[in-house]
């Protein structure tokens, strides 16, 4: 009976789909993420501020779906396909008094009225209508579609082409002298042609009188027009027109395919491709006349960069290129990259960036003269953030008032900035960043996600748009998203903590409000096991600075440690909220379990503790991010009983770089090295992330040996592995096939290849996880264990 009763438990145990994880393995923590149970995503809310949307899957289907749920009634409910259906759109545009919202749906334009809950659809036709706004006066819905702008009148339903982009060349006859000499001859000898010339013009030209206006039709001849936008009061359209510079594009065959022949995926050019020009117009609408916004004067642009005084040979070449050439040529390409109208219509700021990524201009456009005023010059020998990778936002307060995060301080900051007297206020100011910033639809607010408290933590802050102290509206450890209502009443957001991964709340929008939990996402199975909180520490570097990192420490240490170096260079993994390497996290307790210590250092670089930090490395990849991780093995050693002679080191991308780079300009340091993705030469990777950090090959070729793994091969003594999917379309294949080359060449054999034939650089495919991270551990139990 006892036998019995154990059996029919099990069988109902069973019968739920859920077990127990009483030991980590490869293959259980490598499966597809759902038996972790699928975090709460794309969190909306609905235009009245009632309900709030959101991808969810506690079903374990095979794509997430939209669920919902109401204010009053927390307990998630799965939309149906006639709710879908019958939804605005996301992402659409509110008026000034949240009463209207316009969105684009299947390519056509709604706008709806929120009190109501009236539709209207706008446009019905088989071409995509997209990015619905108001205008200044809210009487006008502006839109796109094609090349062109239009307007649609709320009160009439009239539509109005406001810009009119041609493609090609305008087709204008040209007329020789001989022409314009023989009809010159002709009507002055025949009198009849004369007449009916004359008639002929007049008839033209009450055929035109009497044509309704139209915008000036504006040929594209062999370019492009964006960043088109139309001024509140409709005076002015000002947009930019780029000419693709057309670079040769790398090639990655993909060899598995349906068709069963080898197909070339066409892949970004390589860093050091000619880059494309850009020009910025403004089309005067009453005076129905284009003109182009000259930016020759901007301070700075002739400046010579810091760099260039270690190739004295190219600054002697350059000098004398310039005596040969127009001495009012700038010497630096720029474009713009942002353009902002304030509400009223008056003021027009435009922003704009170096292509060498170490100058951000913000200036104000007087429309009628075209004439740029600098209000306001960001300069980095290194890189501006925000011109290569990282961010930047800006708005308007009041009508001479903008608002713009900037990194002038050494860290992210909120700033205004008064655009007719040029004053600047910092309204948020210390060693911590601001990361996240929405103003509120009256302007009366801030709401700001912060780092302040911890650079592991993000906490929700709400600052008066005039500046004082942030009120803090969280307060649980780990970290936030927010999603404010259209109402601004209430907030939800996604939570997580080092160990939890992230759910969805809901609060009321004052400080001191508790969050309501909505999603419960986690497995019984993920559940079952003791997942470890890491410890976060500091080790101090070998320049005094401190660096953050999680400690996994083991119960019973075996002696043997892994240094894991996170990816994607501008990215921050030492915190104490669920981390998007979620998979390494499992795999870490795996190792922790298995005695192993395992450090995760947010080395230099690293995002979220300022400008210092992040440009660190300019000109040299492998210089302090390698040392810092150098100095957590050090750390590991001398702290916390590691054998210096069984240290390993694993990362993926910008981590399997620094793999490369510990293996063989400091191979004395780690026995064992996974290099996962690993960019091998920094001359093969993308423009805007190797251009900012390294300048071009052409122009700092110093930098590129420097800094480039292919070039040091010849130091490998340990044990490496290198993995990487054969379709990866961001760091290439090739990389790893020259480096391949290279190593044979040396008569390198303490090393292999491992090759994913379907796998881009985020591998999807749970049994390429699981065969990575087996030949990982055998890698590490192989040459980290003790003799």
């Amino acid at each position: 009976m006892f036998r019995l009763t154990l059996f029919l438990l099990f069988a109902a145990f069973a019968a739920t789909g859920q077990s127990t994880l009483d030991k980590l393995t490869v293959e259980k923590i490598m499966r597809d993420p759902k038996w972790i149970g699928i975090a709460p995503s794309a969190v909306n809310w609905s235009p009245d501020s009632k309900t709030i949307y959101f991808n969810w899957n506690p079903e374990n289907a095979l794509a997430d779906s939209l669920y919902s749920v109401t204010l009053q009634n927390l307990t998630p409910h799965k939309t149906s396909r006639a709710e879908r259906i019958n939804l605005p759109a996301f992402g659409g545009k509110f008026n000034k008094g949240n009463t209207r919202y316009a969105y684009e749906k299947n390519g056509d334009i709604f706008l709806l009225t929120v009190a109501t809950g009236k539709t209207i659809q706008i446009s019905n036709t088989v071409q995509r209508e997209f990015s619905p706004v108001f205008s200044g006066n809210e009487k006008e819905i502006l839109f796109n579609a094609g090349l062109n702008t239009f307007s649609w009148s709320i009160e009439t339903g009239t539509f109005t082409q406001l810009t009119d982009f041609k493609e090609g060349k305008k087709n204008t006859p040209t007329y020789t002298d001989q022409d314009k000499w023989l009809r010159q001859d002709q009507l002055a000898y025949f009198e009849v042609l004369k007449e009916r010339d004359t008639k002929r013009q007049l008839n033209l030209k009450n055929q035109k009188a009497q044509e309704p206006k139209r915008p000036k039709k504006i040929y594209l001849d062999d370019k492009t027009a964006d960043l088109v936008q139309v001024s509140p009061d409709g005076k002015f359209v000002t947009y930019r027109i780029t000419k693709a510079a057309n670079p040769k594009s790398s090639i990655v065959p993909n060899y598995v395919t349906t068709s069963g022949f080898t197909e070339d995926i066409f892949a970004r050019p390589k860093v050091g491709a000619p880059l494309n020009a850009s020009d910025f117009y403004v089309y005067n609408v009453a005076g129905d006349t284009v003109l182009q916004v000259k930016m020759d004067d901007l301070p700075g642009l002739k400046d010579t960069l810091t760099f260039a005084k270690d190739y004295p040979q190219k600054e002697k070449d350059k000098e004398s290129d310039k005596e040969k050439k127009s001495k009012s040529a700038p010497q630096r390409a720029v474009s713009v990259a942002n353009v902002s109208w304030s509400d009223d219509g008056k003021h027009c700021v435009v922003v704009i960036n170096s292509l060498d990524y170490k100058d951000r201009w913000i200036t104000l456009l007087d429309p009628a003269t075209q004439k740029l005023t600098v209000l306001s010059r960001e300069h980095d020998e290194a890189w501006i953030s925000g011109t290569g990778f990282g961010n930047f936002a800006m708005g308007w307060t009041v009508d001479n008032q903008l608002w713009f995060v900037s990194e002038t301080s050494g860290y992210f900051h909120l700033y205004t900035l008064d655009v007719t007297t040029k004053t600047k206020k910092a309204l948020t100011s210390g060693a911590f960043e601001v990361q996240q910033v929405v103003l509120s639809a009256n302007k009366k607010f801030f709401y700001l996600i912060t780092n302040e408290v911890h650079p592991g933590e993000k906490q929700l802050y709400r600052l008066a748009a005039t500046g004082g102290k942030p009120e803090r509206l969280t307060s649980l450890v780990g970290a936030y998203e927010m999603f404010l209502s259209p109402d601004e009443k209430q907030i939800a957001l996604r939570y997580s903590y080092s160990n939890k991964p992230w759910e969805l709340f809901v609060m009321e929008n004052k400080p001191g409000a508790k969050p309501r939990q909505i999603t419960q996402s986690l497995s019984a199975e993920f559940k079952s096991y003791p997942w470890r909180d890491p410890e976060l520490v500091t080790v101090k570097a070998r320049d005094a600075k401190d660096i953050y990192a999680r400690l996994y420490k083991p119960k019973n240490p075996n002696g043997a440690a892994v240094v894991f170096v996170h990816g994607a260079g501008y990215l921050q993994n030492a915190h104490k909220w669920w981390s998007s390497y979620f998979r390494e996290y499992m795999f870490h307790n795996l190792l922790t379990d298995l005695g192993y210590t395992v450090l995760d250092m947010d080395y230099r670089a690293s995002a979220g503790y300022g400008r210092d930090w992040r440009t660190g490395i300019y000109r040299h990849m492998g210089g302090k991010d390698l040392t810092d991780n150098l100095d957590g093995a050090k750390f590991l050693v001398d702290q916390h009983g590691v054998d210096p002679k069984r240290i390993g080191v694993y990362g993926g991308s910008y981590g399997g770089f620094i793999t490369l780079m510990a293996m063989f300009t400091t191979p004395d340091v780690f026995a064992a090295g996974a290099a996962l993705r690993p960019v091998t030469d920094w001359a093969h990777y993308n423009q805007p992330y190797t251009g900012s950090i390294l300048n071009l090959p052409q122009n700092d070729s110093l930098a590129y040996a420097k800094s480039s793994p292919l070039y040091h091969a010849q130091g490998l003594k340990g044990s490496l592995l290198i993995c990487h999917g054969m379709v990866d379309v961001n760091v290439h294949f090739q990389d790893a096939v020259r480096l391949t080359q290279r190593l044979i060449e040396l008569g390198k054999d303490n090393w292999e290849l491992a090759v994913y034939p379907m796998e881009d650089h985020g591998f999807v495919e749970p049994s390429s996880w699981k065969d990575e991270y087996k030949r990982i551990l055998k890698l590490f139990e192989t040459n980290l264990k003790k003799p």
